[in-house]
């Protein structure tokens, strides 16, 4: 069924203070998340509620820690998000950077102590609303992405987003997974039955997964197999996906002092928190151009993107971004699918904590 966005975001909300979430940090993460699902990207919003679930179940998610700036100079700072869920610390901390870097030309931010954040495009695209060049990485909780070579997962699927500002066209925004897809996809597919792609999920001989039941159970059940890194094969463009999923853990993670999810899984003790590594980066292009030069020469060149002949004509040419604004439009207008299967885990969430059940 596809359901208004008014009410996923009721929904959202309504789980969220049932669990006891105070309001405002209710209001920052419920945000965050029905935006990520009007972008499409259905894998990171309303269907992250089972997965907080267990996490506070098992007493893991704080979830009224609020951030707190343990240390900061005129262009960095790092924040310590108190083990609560990532959307409210990432929200403060993609804002921290760009008021600093409207102070002194650019900025990092970096998170630890956080847990699962969403979609990072939602953060860099906050940065550009602002007219601020955004980047932001993470590490993961997963151990998902099986590294060239390798027979069983050691990084995560590592995100890392990049939104630009124009003037007459929307933003540049790209937000990518580092693994061929996000673990999350996976779950999409199994809750629709949908049989996925050849070379997302590789078992533990390296051979392809498109069941979408077996595939589910390989990502996030099994011990060997998993997904594989972006660019997938032949080796060296599986070796730089790879190289580029630790790039953004030593960004997100290492860094800032968060955890390795290997090194935890083997240390963690029942009750501690996931310890998430978030990166932010803002850049004002005004530190380097005159006001309005950057935005003027990105819209020339995505114009001259937009004006390359097309392979096939009733497909143009897109722009990063633009598939995503399209679909926000969409849904909008007709609301966003909510497949059976996770309407129903939805209104499991709900009798167990006593929300309201508002979809229907």
């Amino acid at each position: 069924m596809n359901v208004p966005h008014e009410k996923v975001r009721a929904q959202i909300h309504a789980i969220l203070t049932a669990w006891g979430m105070e309001t405002d940090l209710a209001d920052t993460t419920t945000e965050a998340m029905a935006e990520t699902d009007l972008f499409g990207v259905d894998s990171h919003g309303i269907s992250m509620l089972m997965t907080y679930e267990k996490r506070v179940q098992e007493g893991k998610l704080k979830l009224n820690a609020r951030p707190r700036i343990e240390k900061q100079n005129a262009c960095t700072a790092l924040v310590d998000a108190g083990a609560g869920l990532g959307h409210p610390v990432s929200a403060f901390a993609m804002n921290l950077a760009v008021d600093k870097a409207k102070e002194a030309g650019v900025a990092v931010v970096g998170v630890r102590n956080s847990h699962h954040f969403g979609a990072a495009g939602v953060y860099a695209r906050m940065a550009a609303r602002r007219g601020a060049i955004g980047m932001v990485t993470s590490a993961t909780r997963g151990v998902a992405m099986v590294p060239t070579r390798g027979a069983m997962p050691v990084l995560g699927t590592n995100p890392i987003a990049f939104a630009a500002p124009a003037k007459r066209n929307l933003p540049f925004v790209l937000d990518m997974a580092t693994t061929t897809t996000a673990a999350g996809k996976v779950k999409v597919y199994d809750l629709n039955d949908r049989t996925l792609p050849a070379g997302w999920v590789l078992d533990g001989k390296g051979q392809p997964v498109t069941d979408p039941k077996r595939a589910f159970q390989v990502t996030f059940e099994e011990p060997e197999g998993g997904l594989s890194p972006l660019g997938g094969s032949p080796e060296m463009a599986s070796h730089k996906g790879y190289g580029l999923a630790m790039m953004v853990h030593i960004l997100g993670g290492t860094l800032v002092g968060s955890s390795f999810s290997p090194i935890r899984n083997r240390t963690q003790k029942p009750g501690d928190p996931d310890d998430i590594g978030h990166f932010f980066l803002a850049i004002d292009p005004n530190a380097f151009r005159t006001p309005g030069a950057f935005e003027d020469d990105l819209d020339d060149a995505i114009d001259v993107l937009h004006a390359t002949p097309a392979a096939d004509s009733a497909k143009p040419v897109l722009v990063a971004g633009e598939p995503e604004e399209a679909e926000r439009r969409r849904r909008l207008r007709e609301g966003i699918p909510v497949p059976a299967s996770l309407d129903a885990l939805i209104r499991g969430i709900c009798q167990r904590s006593g929300a309201a059940y508002l979809l229907g």
